[in-house]
């Protein structure tokens, strides 16, 4: 096993700046450097705090209001006193064919602490300048980028989903040549506040490079550090990649149930926690379309939001091959088993919660399967508005919808725009509309404020389709207008 870490890091300004006071600790780099490479951080003409996380501050034990702008500019933008600063080494699975020249490109690893529930975060960099796998990049990223991740990673995570967050953007000032948006464009730096930076590339370079040394000095750190509760279990190897498949599968179906197309799910964007990050093309839905695809360059639409499940199951299967230095394939087999029934469970039941059922042993019952086929044959079929549909169950819902089934979504105008056929839709809806009454009566009257309650909750008004995206860069792109962005920023994340 590998050994823990306890050995604090404090920077000299310490006393002047909380951020940098943080107790840093050294759990990866205590591996050596045959995960890592020591890079420098870029200099920028510029530094303009764009966003500033202050509810990520909270979990890391610090006051807000006792943290300035300043502060984060000099912790995130000069990057003052923090080393050393490691580019982790990795590879990947890209759009199904391995790619052996990939690792932190345009980041690094700032550093490692423990937050008030005593877990350990990485503070990981977007957009901070050239190291050994920039591949003749520039390591910047754009503004826009920069925005989009904010965005993207507050409303998941006050969607229910397990993700990283963006705990500060700074503009930086400089002008970047990009082929997917108009050039020159402007460029930031963005810090990520993640439960780990370990992917399931990481795994796969050191089989790659015939290491079954390496592969388990990483397990064991990864046990150790993010599956505390399996270390000196005769089987924790087994049953860390059967949790890690649960993990995998239950954040799948939260994508899935919100709406959420990540766009590009290679082995290199896959975290061995079990947890979101590292968005680029994504989308949300605007309708139930299993082949809608947010990259556009995803030509056969192989990450397609349909195929969301398919393809990380895929890339659970691609990590059994570094982890047979370690296991048999029966036990890798027989924990990947677990991922169809950890997708459908977990499925099952935030669909349920969407359409205000929270009880966990009701969304098992024969009834709920029935109102879950009849809900996506709706969607589907009607290409109705995925969000626009749940939206107005939250709105619309009464204690009527208990008494007959005719009086609910008595009014269906989010139909008006529907594609299909009058007769069609008229059926489709009458069928749903008696399914969801029969779980309704199932129910007693006194717990009908819960499901009115459960609406609220799972079901937002604002929702991060693209148009929402443009509608609020469009005024910083053209006049430095940033009311919008906060705005949507505030509704997404209430």
């Amino acid at each position: 096993m590998t050994a823990h870490s306890s050995t604090p890091q404090t920077p000299a300004n310490s006393t002047s700046n909380p951020i940098l006071g943080l107790q840093y600790q050294t759990n990866l780099q205590d591996l050596g450097e045959d995960y890592f490479d020591i890079v420098a951080a870029g200099t920028f003409p510029q530094h303009l705090l764009r966003f500033r996380n202050n509810g990520v501050l909270a979990q890391l034990g610090l006051n807000p209001s006792h943290v300035t702008d300043q502060h984060f500019i000099e912790a995130f933008g000069h990057f003052q006193d923090r080393s050393p600063l490691l580019a982790l080494r990795y590879h990947g699975y890209q759009f199904g064919e391995y790619n052996p020249r990939l690792g932190d490109g345009r980041g690094f690893l700032y550093g490692q602490l423990r937050g008030v529930n005593g877990e350990l975060y990485d503070l990981g960099t977007k957009g901070s300048g050239t190291t050994p796998y920039s591949r003749g990049g520039d390591g910047r990223l754009t503004l826009k980028g920069g925005v989009r991740e904010v965005l993207a990673s507050e409303a998941l995570h006050h969607l229910g989903v397990r993700t990283s967050r963006c705990l500060s953007l700074i503009e930086t000032g400089e002008e970047l040549w990009r082929g997917d948006e108009p050039s020159p464009t402007r460029s930031s730096v963005m810090v990520r506040f993640s439960r780990s930076h370990i992917r399931f590339g990481t795994f796969e370079r050191l089989h790659a490079l015939g290491r079954p040394d390496l592969i388990r000095t990483l397990l064991d750190h990864v046990i150790e550090t993010y599956y505390p509760h399996l270390v000196g279990d005769p089987d924790q190897d087994a049953k860390f990649y059967a949790e890690l498949v649960q993990r995998t599968a239950e954040l799948v179906a939260q994508w899935m149930s919100v709406g959420f197309c990540h766009a590009v799910l290679n082995t290199d964007n896959m975290s061995i926690t079990g947890e979101s990050f590292d968005y680029g093309p994504y989308a949300f839905i605007s309708t139930y379309d299993l082949r809608f695809t947010a990259a556009y360059f995803d030509y056969y639409g192989r990450y397609a939001y349909g195929n969301q499940p398919t393809i990380c199951h895929w890339n659970l299967e691609m990590l059994q091959r570094p982890l047979l230095s370690i296991l048999s394939q029966e036990q890798l087999n027989a924990g990947l088993t677990l991922f169809q029934s950890a997708y459908d469970r977990a499925y099952r039941q935030r669909m349920m919660q969407k359409l205000g059922f929270q009880n966990s042993s009701l969304s098992e019952t024969s009834a709920a399967d029935d109102l879950l086929g009849a809900t996506i044959a709706l969607l589907q079929t009607t290409q109705v508005g995925y969000h626009d549909f749940f939206a107005a169950l939250r709105q619309d819902f009464s204690e009527l919808w208990r008494v007959d089934s005719v009086h609910i979504l008595q009014e269906p105008v989010i139909f008006s725009q529907a594609k299909a056929n009058q007769a069609e839709q008229t059926l489709l809806l009458e069928q749903w509309r008696q399914q969801y009454h029969r779980v309704l009566v199932q129910l007693p009257p006194s717990e009908l404020p819960q499901i009115a309650a459960c609406l609220q909750r799972y079901n937002p008004l604002t929702v991060l389709l693209r148009p929402a995206i443009e509608a609020a860069w469009e005024p910083i792109a053209q006049t430095d207008d940033w009311e919008p962005f906060y705005k949507l920023l505030k509704q997404v994340s209430s």
